[in-house]
């Protein structure tokens, strides 16, 4: 992706990268688009770098990545839609979602709360307070969901063997 301008359509929430922490970028602001992978953009404002979530494209004059859940009759949040929403999250670096890179080692619901076990590709990573936020904002979309935790472990280590063949391929780990 080529880095361009834009002006923001509308307030919005971004995370300052690597630490993840929020803030809020101006309506009518201009920002340098710097990446746009996985449906998230990262996007430089007052020389800051900053990720805004793929829901809220709109605010860059994007299409925004739109997550619909069909909720269940009992009220309850679904596994497969946990799943499908940890799909939507993709490693900030490389081009694959945290599922196909065997980033998720658990999920577990318990009534409305649903608790994740997560590693990273590295545990030094930067952008590990990012993915868990990316994480629990996504799991939360889904219908029933209430609470959302997030473990952050690192035994086993990640290896690209955890990966699906397919995430092997696209990141060329395919021996």
């Amino acid at each position: 992706m080529e880095k361009r301008m834009v002006v923001t359509q509308r307030d919005v929430t971004a995370r300052l990268v690597p630490v993840g922490t929020p803030v809020t970028i101006p309506k009518d602001s201009f920002v340098t688009l710097t990446q746009s992978l996985g449906g998230n953009y990262t996007v430089v404002h007052h020389g800051n770098m900053a990720r805004v979530d793929g829901t809220d494209a709109d605010a860059l004059g994007m299409k925004p990545l739109v997550l619909n859940f069909e909720p269940s009759p009992d009220g309850k949040p679904q596994e497969a839609q946990v799943w499908e929403a940890l799909k939507t999250v993709f490693d900030p670096e490389i081009p694959v979602n945290l599922v196909d890179l065997g980033l998720i080692y658990q999920v577990e619901l318990n009534n409305q709360i649903v608790d994740i076990k997560m590693t990273l590709t590295a545990p030094g990573c930067g952008m590990g307070p990012v993915l868990v936020d990316d994480v629990k904002y996504r799991v939360g979309m889904v219908p029933g969901v209430e609470t959302v935790n997030v473990d952050l472990v690192f035994d086993p280590p990640w290896s690209r063997d955890k990966m699906s063949e397919e995430a092997q391929l696209e990141t060329g780990l395919f021996f």
